[in-house]
């Protein structure tokens, strides 16, 4: 949530509820006005794999996958999820699926319990684009 308040304010806000939002945005890329729709699904509601999270794949064009780095359970559930996407999406057609993982608060590196090189080896073997972010900075 707040990488996504980041992105649509500008502004960091620390604490957040366990709700799911779902945001729409306006944003120019290269000449072209681009309009985004988040669907901001906190990790304690992803943990289901019912017809919700189906729902939810089936929705989306494009995933950012964000774990905490202070968090090793938060990046341990990352290759199912990402299964779990890609079986669902690629699947029903031969196009790969543009998949983002996302290591948050790279500004708290002094917790730090996953190496950015265990992210970058992770998106690599699962053919998925990988960054480091602080949603703070």
């Amino acid at each position: 949530a707040a990488l996504t308040v980041r992105f649509l304010t500008r502004r960091f806000i620390g604490e957040y509820g366990d709700m799911e939002f779902i945001y729409s945005h306006n944003l120019t890329v290269d000449g072209r006005e681009i309009l985004f729709h988040i669907w901001d699904v906190p990790n304690s509601q992803q943990a289901e794999e019912g017809s919700s999270e189906e729902k939810r794949i089936q929705w989306a064009d494009s995933f950012v996958l964000v774990y905490s780095i202070c968090d090793r359970a938060s990046f341990n559930i990352l290759p199912l999820k990402i299964q779990f996407i890609k079986a669902a999406k690629e699947g029903q057609s031969q196009e790969k699926v543009p998949i983002v993982i996302v290591g948050n608060k790279r500004d708290l590196h002094h917790q730090r319990v996953v190496s950015s090189e265990e992210g970058r080896l992770l998106a690599l073997s699962l053919d998925c684009g990988f960054y480091e972010v602080s949603a703070a900075e």
